[in-house]
């Protein structure tokens, strides 16, 4: 056989060219796959969050004269859009068509013969009281009904009545389906009701709460004897009849002072306060808890000096009161508690909002009936819609020469009416309340002494406001985080430290494994372990534990002490898993100390209770403090005596290990001596923990949090900073150990240096997986969104927010897209916080390639 047979090809095959340009184009696409997926979810989320800022809208206006141009006490939008109802001096409520003008067959209360002179309305126009010379009140009911029809089932004879049909009493609108809806008036009158008053009714306000099965009425009426009396009517409803029967307290207020001529009166909805208010914006207040015995609990102004009131109404609700001046400025009142001693029942008219003001004086407020939005006009015909809380001003319109207005029930419209009739705009206002300024910033709501940060989507009122401030559920994810890595860190990165440096491969083979098994735990079930069992057991054993979390680091310093006193070649000879051992039996013996010590430390340190100490009740901060100063007081001591500060754990002898541990054993006793007196110096200035770090006690708090998401974290940040470690290379600790470093300074300024980037990855992937984390967070932090760092309070994260309220949140409504928001703030801080960890860690690779 000859030479050339055996020559090698020194050609690459095709198929492996082949493979290779398969791979590198596969990988090329996944990577941009990756890329475009990420800013796919990007763009979803920016499309679903961009209508919250993008505001509302107006339509074309409906421009009508009406026939007849009624006498009107009072008018209002049917739920519908389709009727303006007015309610006439002669007792007659009349349906005008809004988009013809025309109005049908009025239907007539029964309010006697006499016209009357004063009236009142609800908010929502269904239930109103006429007021007359004799002193006696009539209530009445006007309801718009709507039934639906089969078109086949209209009657004959229909009229159009502009797109819609007419009998001449009801309108009959067109409906998807060949189905029509019939709107009609139903009215309902009740027998007079006269009180002890005599002289005419000058004034009335009118409220009505409560479930149907228990109304209550609340009104006051202001007589020409200037007497303001106030009556609670609560219903009882008759289980056979179903009839509703009403038992009525009076009571009259004190005498108006002299001088004074009242121009509003309002009245809340449960008659615990009562408004009267002058023209020159004098407001008088009072206070009707004590129904026997009402009194006037505050006087003030709710305008400046020279400008006047022009208008004031309540809004949804009762709580917040919108104040027109005449100067066209608009302000937002609120009864808050004050300590200045201004009222005799601790609270005051505050102005918590001023809002943008108008070209002339204020004329009229009307209120939504489901929110707070509320339009104002002025006297140059300038229409406003506004929103108090975000402070915007949802809508300008010129509604020339108009003097009176009305909000649909629904916020779909606004209707004017003047002289030469009325002007329909329809509305679309998705989300008045939300701005960057209400997401972000501070908002002062109704309620609420201060402006502050404040999460509440929901509540069982349907007078609620809801709160969506972003900013608890962002602290409460660094809260969550910052605890849980406070936890995870330095037991991952001590743990890789060690496996990496100091144990046998062999050993090192099986611990790796084990650890990594611990990230295959559900996070469902790390949850439902913290808060069924771990909560419970650490609000039982809670001083024992914290006394255990005291004792067992010392006690592991202590064994690696002792480590160092044994001969060299019997800590070699026993060097492997004799001392894994050792090192668990210390930590094990340490924390079962703790655990025994519990009730001693729990008497020095906590006053005898620690939930009675956290929640202020016991004790003083000193013992605390102590101890959180221990660690500083360690370092200082050690460094302030030139002492090589030990740190052996375990890492095998290093040279005179009885002096080491005796100089050890000083620096404790002394930095503790130092760590108490600062302590007390402290305690004495007035420096307690329990003001922000710790403080009232409550079973599902951050730390069970930090314990159970610290233990899904663990795993992760052990296994890439074990990697890191391990992959230093080899030469590098062979000429540390050769110039004569022990193993553990080898670990800490030569391994660890080296292989920074990769530790610094671990820690921020790690951080990643817990800024993420829902379940843990859900099921063992209480879901309560506050800003405090208290460690025994709860919180609510971003990602348990979006699991807990998306699936009942409606389909793009506010709270919808204010969870899309969420999501993208936490998509904007993952990425933000892996640009900045792969910048450093970019720079600590370069660092390592120089050695």
């Amino acid at each position: 056989m000859t030479q050339s047979a055996y020559r090698r090809r020194k050609e690459t095959p095709k198929s492996v060219l082949l493979a290779d340009r398969a791979a590198d184009w596969i990988i090329r696409v996944g990577g941009l796959g990756v890329i475009v997926a990420v800013l796919g979810i990007l763009i979803f989320l920016v499309q679903a969050v961009v209508p919250l800022f993008t505001g509302g809208s107006v339509g074309e206006a409906t421009r009508a004269s009406v026939e007849g141009s009624p006498d009107a006490l009072h008018r209002r939008v049917d739920e519908h859009g389709k009727f303006e109802i007015v309610v006439t001096r002669q007792g007659e409520v009349v349906p005008v068509h809004i988009a013809t003008g025309r109005a049908l067959a009025p239907a007539r209360l029964d309010i006697g013969p006499e016209a009357p002179t004063a009236f009142a309305a609800t908010l929502d126009g269904d239930d109103m009281v006429f007021g007359f010379a004799d002193g006696s009140l009539r209530f009445a009911q006007a309801l718009l009904r709507a039934t639906v029809l089969r078109s086949e089932d209209l009657p004959a004879g229909l009229a159009p009545l502009g797109s819609d049909l007419s009998d001449g009493s009801s309108a009959y609108v067109a409906l998807p389906g060949h189905q029509h809806r019939r709107l009609g008036i139903e009215v309902r009158s009740e027998p007079p009701f006269k009180d002890e008053a005599t002289s005419a009714i000058r004034a009335i306000d009118y409220r009505v709460g409560g479930p149907p099965e228990r109304r209550t009425r609340a009104f006051a009426a202001l007589d020409d004897h200037g007497t303001v009396r106030v009556s609670l009517a609560e219903s009882k409803l008759n289980i056979l009849t179903r009839r509703l029967r009403f038992e009525t307290a009076s009571a009259v207020l004190p005498r108006l002072p002299d001088g004074f001529e009242p121009r509003s009166l309002l009245i809340s909805e449960r008659a615990d306060q009562c408004l009267i208010a002058a023209a020159d914006g004098t407001v008088l207040r009072y206070d009707l808890r004590d129904f026997a015995a009402p009194r006037l609990a505050e006087t003030m102004r709710v305008t400046p000096v020279g400008v006047g009131l022009s208008a004031l109404a309540f809004l949804n609700g009762g709580q917040s009161l919108a104040v027109g001046r005449s100067d066209g400025s608009v302000g937002i009142f609120a009864r808050l508690p004050v300590t200045d001693g201004r009222s005799t029942d601790g609270r005051s008219l505050v102005e918590i909002h001023r809002l943008a003001p108008q070209a002339a004086p204020i004329v009229a407020i009307d209120a939504s009936r489901r929110s707070k939005i509320f339009a104002t006009l002025d006297a140059s015909g300038g229409l406003w819609l506004r929103h108090p809380t975000s402070e915007q001003v949802l809508a300008r319109l010129a509604a020339p020469g108009s003097t009176a207005l009305a909000l649909a029930p629904r916020d779909d419209g606004v209707l004017t009416v003047g002289p030469n009739g009325h002007a329909y705009w329809p509305l679309t206002m998705p989300h008045p309340e939300t701005t960057l300024a209400t997401i972000f910033g501070k908002v002062w709501y109704e309620g609420y002494a201060v402006p502050g940060f404040t999460w509440q989507s929901s509540s069982g009122n349907d007078s609620f406001e809801p709160k969506l401030s972003l900013v608890p559920l962002i602290f409460g994810t660094l809260k969550a985080t910052l605890y849980a890595l406070l936890f995870a860190v330095p037991v991952a990165l001590l743990a890789a430290i060690y496996t990496s440096e100091f144990v046998h491969p062999r050993l090192r083979a099986a611990i790796k494994p084990t650890m990594e098994m611990m990230a295959s735990l559900p996070s469902v079930v790390l949850g439902f372990i913290a808060a069924l069992v771990l909560a419970l057991l650490i609000e039982t054993w809670l001083s024992h534990l914290l006394a255990a979390m005291v004792v067992a680091p010392f006690a592991l310093f202590l064994g690696a002490h002792l480590w160092q006193l044994l001969p060299l070649p019997t800590a070699l000879r026993y060097g492997g898993l004799p001392k894994l051992a050792l090192i668990f039996g210390a930590l094990l013996g340490g924390a079962w100390l703790g655990w025994v010590l519990g009730a001693p430390f729990e008497r020095v340190v906590f006053a005898g209770d620690v939930l009675a100490w956290a929640a202020g009740q016991r004790g003083s901060g000193a013992g605390v403090l102590a101890l959180l100063l221990w660690p500083l007081a360690f370092l200082l001591v050690a460094s302030s005596a030139a002492s090589r500060v030990p740190w052996p754990l375990f890492g095998g002898p290093s040279g005179p290990g009885l002096s080491e541990l005796v100089k050890w054993l000083v620096v404790c006793s002394v930095s503790a001596l130092l760590a108490v007196a600062l302590a007390l110096v402290l305690d004495s200035l007035g420096a307690d923990p329990r003001n922000g770090l710790v403080g009232p006690y409550v079973q599902r708090n951050a730390l069970i949090v930090g314990f159970a998401m610290g233990f899904a974290v663990i795993p992760i940040v052990y296994t890439i900073a074990e990697d890191a470690l391990a992959s230093v290379p080899e030469h590098l600790r062979a000429a540390s150990l050769a110039c004569g470093a022990t193993p553990w300074q080898t670990a800490l300024r030569v391994i660890l240096p080296t292989a920074m980037s990769g530790v610094f990855a671990a820690v921020m992937v790690g951080m990643g997986r817990a800024v993420g984390e829902t379940m843990i967070v859900v099921m063992a932090a209480g879901n309560t969104p506050i800003l405090e760092w208290n460690i025994f309070s709860g919180l609510r994260a971003l990602s348990a927010n979006i699991a807990v309220e998306l699936p009942e949140a409606v389909r793009d409504s506010t709270l919808y897209r204010m969870l899309f928001l969420a999501a993208l703030v936490l998509f904007a801080m993952t990425f933000v916080v892996n640009t900045l960890a792969e910048a450093v860690r970019q720079r600590f690779r370069r660092r390592a390639a120089q050695l």
